[in-house]
């Protein structure tokens, strides 16, 4: 199974602020629902909370301490809960937030990383990538437009 985290970051790895995505670009989003749909997501409470309902069209597990139902959701109360619900499955995404993100990154295969290309005023962020680890497999630059505010690239990471 290839564990792949998927984020979008701006470039002093800020992911969110109050609980909130920071910015509002469509073309990511497309990106991410086109890279997850049909898949597992594993995210953190809080990040399931800022989305605010299951994501369509994927099997959503939300990690956290509580003992509570989510309808649409699987709860568990770990990361390796959830990845071994999602045993003999051939990828399997981690979804955030930055906590979850910190626990999954020494098991994690694959990053599909989306950069957007500016600082931004946060108070979460992505944990630093130790490049030395990872190989660039792609990356596609887009400009800003009038959908999309902000430049950014798409890029890919694979484990060495």
């Amino acid at each position: 199974m290839i564990i792949s985290i998927i984020v979008a970051i701006g470039q002093n790895h800020a992911i969110g602020k109050n609980n909130q995505l920071l910015w509002h670009m469509p073309n990511d989003l497309k990106h991410f629902k086109e890279i997850t749909q049909g898949r597992s997501i594993i995210m953190g409470r809080k990040t399931f909370d800022s989305v605010g309902k299951p994501l369509p069209r994927r099997r959503n597990i939300v990690v956290t301490r509580q003992d509570v139902e989510i309808p649409g959701c699987e709860v568990v109360k770990s990361i390796e809960e959830g990845l071994a619900l999602c045993a003999g499955e051939d990828e399997v995404f981690i979804g955030g937030g930055a906590e979850i993100y910190r626990q999954a990154m020494d098991k994690t295969d694959r990053i599909y990383l989306t950069i957007v290309h500016e600082n931004f005023d946060a108070d979460t962020f992505f944990p630093e990538i130790d490049y030395a680890q990872w190989d660039e497999v792609s990356r596609e630059y887009h400009n800003a437009d009038e959908k999309n505010p902000h430049p950014y690239s798409f890029i890919q990471l694979n484990r060495r």
